[in-house]
């Protein structure tokens, strides 16, 4: 059995919200849109399809031919748009496995991959994609099983037109995926707190802090998101052993989230501030205490 079929490796190729936001004041914890890949016993599961997808996209090109499974957890604009982009999805001889919920207005998601690849959108349509894609919809709170031991549970999470947030389980171990979700100001959230049960990792969407949420003057209540205060409640309460803040706000500078982050090690030792790049093996230690940014991505290894 080969090293990787005992590990279970996160690693994140993109941490911001909204919009991409490269720059010198966020080069520390980089400014593409989620994409994070979880390495789970030989098999690739990647979450979202941000700008950081084409990053992760030249990372596997090295690996060919690559299979994967891919989990939208909705599709707003800042969680496909690197979709296109995925250079191995053009690649003949690869295999992903798409999953993702239909929308209120009954989209599926290939619908929805390809509705965004149409002209004038875009110069080339999904269809000129090589690589073997398959769709699947996800039925909230079925789980899914691949292989012989990865279980995927889904929960629905609050957000202005849907999403879904994801947990892997893999002997014994698990992540839960929780992005583009509002707290609730009188109560924990039931479904984050069912994903995130007992987890050894727990990624949350903390767009915001607390003054920016309850802002008198510009409130972020009822913008489909939540903050680092409640992310650590939920963490305790449900008892996780690593909290990853992410999605971050493209106008927080990497200043801000030093001092975010300093803030949140205090109400949660093991509370980290997600950055591009960084890769954490869950029953190991955090690959560097001080992971570097993405200064020259196609030199990138992942290391699952």
């Amino acid at each position: 059995m080969s090293n990787t079929e005992n590990q279970f490796t996160i690693t994140f190729w993109g941490v911001r919200g909204s919009i991409a936001c490269p720059g010198p004041e966020t080069v520390k914890y980089g400014g593409n849109t989620p994409c994070v890949e979880m390495c789970v016993g030989g098999t690739r599961l990647i979450f979202d399809g941000g700008t950081g997808m084409r990053v992760l996209g030249q990372s596997l090109l090295s690996k060919m031919p690559v299979e994967g499974h891919i989990f939208f957890t909705h599709s707003h604009w800042d969680h496909i748009q690197g979709f296109p982009f995925f250079t191995p999805a053009f690649i003949k001889g690869n295999c992903f496995h798409i999953y993702g919920a239909i929308a209120p207005n009954n989209a599926t998601v290939e619908q929805r991959l390809n509705d965004q690849m149409l002209h004038p959108n875009f110069p080339v349509p999904l269809q000129i994609m090589g690589a073997d894609l398959k769709f699947y919809d996800v039925e909230i709170g079925k789980p899914i099983q691949i292989g012989k031991d990865i279980s995927v549970e889904s929960a629905l999470l609050n957000h202005p037109g849907q999403a879904v947030g994801y947990r892997v389980n893999w002997k014994g171990y698990s992540a839960a995926y929780v992005t583009d979700t509002e707290h609730f100001p009188d109560h924990l959230d039931e479904n984050v707190l069912f994903l995130a049960r007992n987890a050894d990792v727990f990624i949350y969407d903390a767009t915001y802090t607390d003054e920016e949420y309850y802002s008198e003057k510009a409130s972020k209540v009822g913008w489909g998101h939540s903050t680092w205060q409640e992310a650590v409640k939920i963490a305790k309460a449900a008892g996780v052993k690593h909290l990853f803040i992410f999605h971050h706000d493209p106008l927080h500078r990497d200043e801000f989230l030093d001092q975010v982050g300093e803030q949140v090690a205090k109400a949660f030792p093991n509370g980290l501030m997600a950055r591009e790049g960084m890769t954490f093996q869950i029953g190991a230690s955090l690959s560097g205490s001080e992971p570097a940014p993405l200064e020259n991505p196609s030199d990138i290894k992942v290391s699952a």
